[in-house]
């Protein structure tokens, strides 16, 4: 812009008509133009009082600049992981179709998880009204979807990413289906497959020699419905989220799973990175330290089980896997629940170190076993036979449980000192933190919630990694022989041509003597 010299006061105007119009970073308006067109208002409407209304005047001015790119309407919120969770757990609260004829119907496998999380309450153990009633309503749907006998709330097993929410469940005669081969049992199938392949392929391309070792045979899982797959456990990882059912156990995930440490993700399809190797995923490994934590925890005070007397004719005491609820027990005063552990017995089979419950002979030969033996020339002495481990047997007393440097494996207490005669009495496990029980009357209850892992007393230590195999024995035919120098192989071609002239010079002179002997 051409300004005229030496006027100064005309050029501070037009530097300050260039401030007027500098547009604002935010609206992108200029306050010229907002001044202009605010003395156009005034203008026309020439309100009374104009300089005391001027600042509602410039407001509605600039709201009718801005009224064309501002909206009313809230913005949407974005979807997170709290409001996805919500709208899947809304079904939790509809009604079903068949509801209201279940009304009447008094049997029912539903626990009362109302009157067990009162109860837990009591003595400081539990999940928060809230989402215990969430559980009993995801309970309610498991209930409806499968066909049960029997279904509890086992309790809830923490992880990093997300936690378990853990249900045990007993199906109705032959209400179960049958599910086929794990996902452990396929993988180990292909890689014997696999392998056997490559020992043919090699076969015929390079013969290596063969290893003479046998791995120890497996020890089969026991079967559904006893031992360590008495019951069928369903997890989710939170209420309203699908049931998932976790395989059977093998003993060979529970022998593993006492050997390692490892805190859960929240995935069942994670890998288990550790040593020994877990033959398994996370849904294996949780399977068995349920397992274990079932074995080790699940208790119920003296009498309220009692063996039934035909099975006890038949069977040994240690032999035992069943028993019936006792009709005539009586309560057992709390005092003595607390100050006694023989008054808490456990109702579940102790897993002995075979990782099952029964133990089972490996050594037995079968009869395909038996003519390989007789088949080999070679004999060897046969080893003794294992002595049959026999674990403690169930309805054993806590008092009986071993300690672990001088933890002792079991706490008592009551619900309330100050009001004894109407408190509760309740054990906690020292050895598996976050495993409860309480009794009242005759009622009584076991529940988890703790991190899967168990107190060991002292730092964990991983097992040694087992020493190198000695290398194969050496001698002629895998020693590499040292290349011959260039005379070497002159003279060995020497001497092959001399074995060629002499084989010739020997075929034709029998060749003479067969024509003489033919004249």
């Amino acid at each position: 812009m051409e300004t005229p010299h030496g006027n100064p006061s005309l050029q501070t105007a037009l530097n300050f008509k260039a401030f007027l119009l500098k547009s604002s970073t935010k609206t992108n308006i200029n306050l010229y133009d907002h001044l202009t067109r605010v003395l156009i208002k005034i203008m026309n409407e020439r309100p009374e009082n104009a300089v005391d209304v001027f600042e509602e005047l410039s407001l509605e001015v600039k709201c009718s600049q801005l009224q064309d790119t501002q909206s009313t309407l809230r913005s949407s919120q974005d979807s997170n992981a709290a409001l996805t969770l919500a709208q899947q757990q809304k079904s939790l609260f509809s009604q079903g179709a068949g509801d209201e004829q279940e009304e009447g119907v008094v049997e029912t496998p539903l626990p009362n998880l109302a009157e067990q999380s009162f109860f837990f309450e009591q003595v400081g153990v539990g999940l928060g009204r809230e989402e215990t009633h969430k559980i009993f309503l995801a309970l309610k749907q498991l209930v409806e979807a499968q066909s049960l006998q029997r279904c509890r709330f086992w309790g809830k097993i923490l992880g990093i990413e997300s936690n378990y929410v853990v249900a045990e469940v007993e199906y109705r005669d032959g209400a179960e289906e049958e599910e086929g081969t794990d996902e452990t049992q396929e993988n180990e199938e292909k890689e014997i497959e696999a392998r056997e392949e490559d020992e043919e392929v090699a076969e015929v391309v390079d013969p290596l020699p063969k290893s003479t070792y046998k791995p120890p045979p497996p020890v089969p899982k026991e079967p559904r419905g006893s031992g360590t797959n008495k019951f069928t456990y369903f997890v989710c990882q939170e209420p309203g989220l699908p049931w998932v059912r976790l395989p059977d156990v093998t003993p060979a995930q529970i022998t593993v799973a006492r050997q390692i440490r490892k805190l859960f993700s929240g995935r069942l399809d994670a890998p288990i990175i550790s040593y020994p190797p877990f033959p398994g995923n996370e849904a294996n490994y949780l399977r068995a330290q349920i397992a274990r934590i079932s074995a080790s925890t699940q208790v119920s005070p003296r009498g309220f089980y009692q063996f039934d007397e035909e099975e006890g004719e038949e069977e040994g005491d240690g032999a035992r896997e069943t028993f019936v609820e006792n009709p005539d027990f009586e309560n057992i005063p709390v005092q003595e629940m607390t100050e006694s552990l023989s008054a808490w017995v456990h109702h579940v089979q102790h897993i002995n170190k075979q990782g099952r419950c029964v133990w089972i002979n490996l050594a037995e030969k079968t009869e395909e076993d038996i003519e390989e033996e007789a088949e080999e020339d070679e004999k060897e002495e046969q080893p003794d036979e294992p002595e049959p481990e026999v674990g403690p047997p169930l309805l054993t007393p806590l008092s009986e449980d071993a300690e672990i440097n001088n933890t002792p494996p079991w706490s008592t207490r009551l619900s309330s000192n100050l009001i004894p005669q109407y408190a509760i009495a309740y054990v906690r496990s020292n050895l598996w933190p976050g495993a409860h029980a309480y009794t009242c009357g005759k009622r009584f209850e076991n529940i988890y919630i703790g991190w899967g892992l168990k107190f060991l007393g002292e730092p964990y230590t991983p097992p040694m990694l087992p020493p190198p195999q000695q290398e194969y024995p050496s001698g002629q035919e895998i020693t590499e022989a040292l290349d011959p120098s260039a005379e070497e192989e002159q003279a060995w071609k020497a001497a092959l041509e001399e074995q060629q002239e002499a084989q010739e010079e020997n075929e034709g002179l029998d060749e003479e003597e067969e024509e003489d002997d033919n004249d």
